[in-house]
């Protein structure tokens, strides 16, 4: 298969040569438009000066709060908006082209200082409020060029402290030592259970997101402190914001990558609406059977998105979102058969629906959500004989309905109140014929389950400001119908105090909790007297600008769990040690909760985390240092403290770039993480309860290395690039295997260095 891509690269690098001797070098111009609100209210702000840095260039919003600058060189580039009374707000990596008007959007914060006339400049970092710590922000350009990031939202958060990779190519998020269930995914406001393909029932992690990177305005990745608004998760939230489509003509873009080819389309519907559309599919399944492999993937998602200016004070947006995954298994030979009967494999449809209404009110604004997601899943594991091991035909719908008030009482006091009702339909047929696991641990169960359960949620949270302090205090009542204890209170407190203008020193603490995931439930009907998880968490940090786009962080952490689901049949066994990977025989099928369940696991993870940045600039380059200590540790039934099976105790990333010009651009990754638990195996196979999680894999590290390249054209932009993993050929070690075939313990890999290219019409 490597010879296919060497082919591949070939191809690409005699495109390249052939573009380079045919393009001209005539400087082309486009244009940047966007709008400017306050932060809190969402009002316009009329009067506010915009400016592209190192240039003259500049504008004014109108009465909409709108701007627009024409004549701009194509190229990347530095925006500031700035307002008497707020702090200014700067942008980077604004790519202007040819094929359509770069848009951006600014949010002023009032300023606290009192002096008329005096503009307070916030530089490159600004803080969300409510969060001023545990949370970093993404735009798309810093998403799309990320190498070995497969311009995937979900990978480029493995760069962040406090995230760990458990296996090479999926996205499970291990965030600060939690397991892969704790994560929260919002779409444009949606709760969204789970954003990959073929994607983990009851955890939120698998091998690829199928949100479209293109229409992805940018991101805010919490891995803790976060306020009351965000509830039913432990350890991280991700908003995912999407952009509007074009308002001046229709246009898209044709893309062929690593994984999938696409095609976008955008534009206005009238002068008040507008809509974006994208069709893609994997070609994964065209190598994976070249190459030989029993195991094929394929895949389709879809993406659309109307929004509408209904007046000046409402705008209304609908999403609408499907995945389509299925699995090909191919029993042709011996050798297949035996392959294919360690694999658990799922066929799986999933579709995201939302209309959301926001409505400007005195001093605030007013949200209204209506979601629903829907998941079948379709789950099979068969022997060599083709006999079946495991059978489940499940799926989960849900439908919610969400309001959110945001009102500033004054220009230190900002209130937030909001309400949750959620309906969730879960059916389950589940099979495992009677099964031993390596602990030797005897298995079964034949069990169907059909059940509608209801959530609801009350928060409230007032963030205040006394001169250099800043009060953020709130709390959120969780409601679930399907178990024991259905009432959780979480209350949680932030705080922000300024050294100086450069640093501030921050704190939070605070109480979540999480509803058991509903396989669990299904899977068997004594679970129903689980109570909500819950996690203590105690974090301290403080951040320094060491100059107006460099910031450096520091931050520790303390999380006590309490209340986990642990298995009474397995007494080694907390769900916090389930839920990442393909799962299946090797792993008991542990994490679909089929063991009678009792909620007293309990866990404690600590960790300090270094984070440095410099964001793009005057100085056309762009860096980020991130170093992590993690400990987690778990305890189930039978009363031992182990570490927890996802537990990486360094993680250091490196990672960074330089722009050239507006044709090419170089950025390279590194990334250092020492081996996560695993339990040794005996000659025979089975494994010991009493070394459960005692061993480790070797430290993983690699470097990846990506160069873009852009062609301008009148109407139109070409953007290639070409992205290699593992430049220097290091294999990721994961845990061992036993191979029943040959009765000897492998050593698993993934593949070493991986070329990929990828090629893009932008019009």
């Amino acid at each position: 298969m490597l010879l296919k891509f060497n082919g591949l690269i070939a191809i690409f690098l005699i495109l390249v040569g052939f573009l380079e001797l045919t393009a001209q070098d005539t400087q082309r111009t486009g244009s940047i438009t966007g709008t400017v609100n306050n932060s809190i209210t969402r009002e316009p702000l009329i009067g506010a000066n915009i400016v592209i840095f190192n240039t003259t260039l500049g504008a004014a919003t109108n009465a909409n709060g709108r701007f627009r600058i024409d004549n701009v060189p194509v190229g990347t580039y530095v925006l500031r908006a700035s307002m008497i009374g707020f702090s200014s707000s700067t942008v980077t990596d604004v790519v202007v082209s040819t094929a359509r008007p770069a848009e951006v959007e600014f949010t002023l914060q009032e300023s606290n200082i009192e002096l008329e006339g005096v503009t307070v400049t916030a530089g490159f970092f600004q803080k969300l409020p409510g969060a001023p710590l545990s949370t970093q922000s993404q735009s798309y350009e810093e998403i799309r060029r990320l190498p070995g990031g497969f311009e995937d939202v979900v990978r480029a958060i493995s760069i962040l402290p406090g995230v760990a990779q458990v296996q090479a190519g999926r996205n499970d998020l291990i965030v600060r030592g939690g397991a892969p269930s704790e994560n929260l995914f919002l779409v444009d406001g949606i709760e969204v259970t789970n954003i990959n393909h073929f994607g983990t029932q009851g955890a939120t992690g698998g091998p690829q997101s199928f949100i479209n990177l293109d229409f992805v305005n940018g991101t805010n990745f919490s891995t803790g402190g976060f306020g009351v608004q965000y509830g039913d998760r432990l350890s991280s939230v991700l908003e995912i914001d999407l952009r509007n489509g074009r308002t001046d003509q229709i246009g898209g873009k044709a893309t062929i990558s690593a994984s999938q080819f696409g095609l976008n389309l955008e534009g206005p519907i009238n002068e008040d609406g507008n809509f974006i559309f994208s069709a893609r599919r994997s070609y994964l399944d065209l190598i994976f059977r070249a190459a030989g492999f029993g195991f094929v993937p394929e895949y389709w998602d879809f993406l659309g998105k109307v929004d509408y200016r209904v007046s000046k004070n409402d705008r209304i947006s609908v999403l609408g979102i499907a995945a389509l995954n299925n699995i090909r298994i191919f029993n042709d030979t011996e050798q297949q058969r035996f392959d294919n009967s360690r694999i658990l494999y799922s066929n799986q449809d999933q579709y995201i629906g939302g209309i959301s209404w926001r409505r400007l009110v005195s001093s605030g604004y007013l949200t209204v959500t209506l979601g629903q997601t829907y998941v079948d899943y379709a789950y099979r594991q068969e022997d060599i004989n083709l006999e079946p091991i495991f059978r489940n035909d499940s799926y989960e719908y849900e439908s919610s309905l969400r309001t959110d008030l945001v009102l500033q009482l004054n220009r230190y006091t900002e209130i937030n109140i909001g309400t949750q009702v959620r309906t969730a339909q879960i059916k389950s047929d589940l099979f495992l014929r009677t099964f031993e696991t390596n602990f030797q641990d005897e298995l079964t169960i034949d069990n169907t389950f059909n059940v509608t359960g209801y959530k609801g949620a009350l928060y409230s949270q007032i963030t205040r400001t006394f001169g250099d302090l800043s009060l953020t205090g709130g709390l959120r009542i969780d409601y679930f119908t399907l178990i024991e204890k259905s009432f959780a209170f979480s209350p949680r407190l932030t705080a922000r105090y300024s050294l100086s203008d450069k640093t501030d020193l921050n704190a939070a603490i605070g109480r979540y909790h999480q509803a058991p995931s509903y396989i669990w439930l299904a899977a068997n009907p004594e679970n129903r007297r689980l109570h909500h998880i819950g996690v203590d968490q105690y974090i301290i940090g403080i951040d320094h600008l060491l100059r107006e786009d460099t910031r450096i962080s520091l931050e520790g952490y303390y999380k006590h769990y309490f209340g986990y689901p642990a298995s009474i049949t397995r007494q080694y066994l907390v769900m916090a040690n389930t839920g990442a990977g393909f799962g299946g025989s090797e792993e008991g099928f542990a994490s679909f909760g089929i063991d009678p369940l009792v909620s007293e696991g309990t866990g404690r993870t600590f960790g300090l985390e270094l984070f440095v940045q410099k964001k793009l600039s005057a100085i056309p380059g762009y860096g980020t240092v991130s170093i992590s200590y993690n400990n987690a540790e778990y305890v189930a039934l039978d009363d031992k403290p182990r570490p927890g099976i996802f537990d990486q105790r360094w993680i250091v990333n490196l990672g960074g770039g330089y722009i050239f010009n507006e044709r090419w651009e170089v950025s390279t990754r590194f990334r250092f993480a020492t081996g996560r638990p695993f339990t040794p195996f005996n000659q025979d196979g089975t494994q010991d309860v009493a070394l459960y999680n005692s061993s480790r894999i070797p430290a993983n590290h690699s470097l990846d290395i990506r160069t873009d390249r852009r062609w301008s054209f009148d109407n139109f932009v070409l953007i290639t690039y070409i992205d290699i993993q593992n430049i220097y050929n290091r294999q990721f070690r994961d845990v061992p295997r036993f191979n029943s075939q040959t009765g000897e313990i492998e050593q698993t890999s993934s593949i070493g260095i991986l070329p990929s290219i990828g090629i893009s019409i932008e019009f």
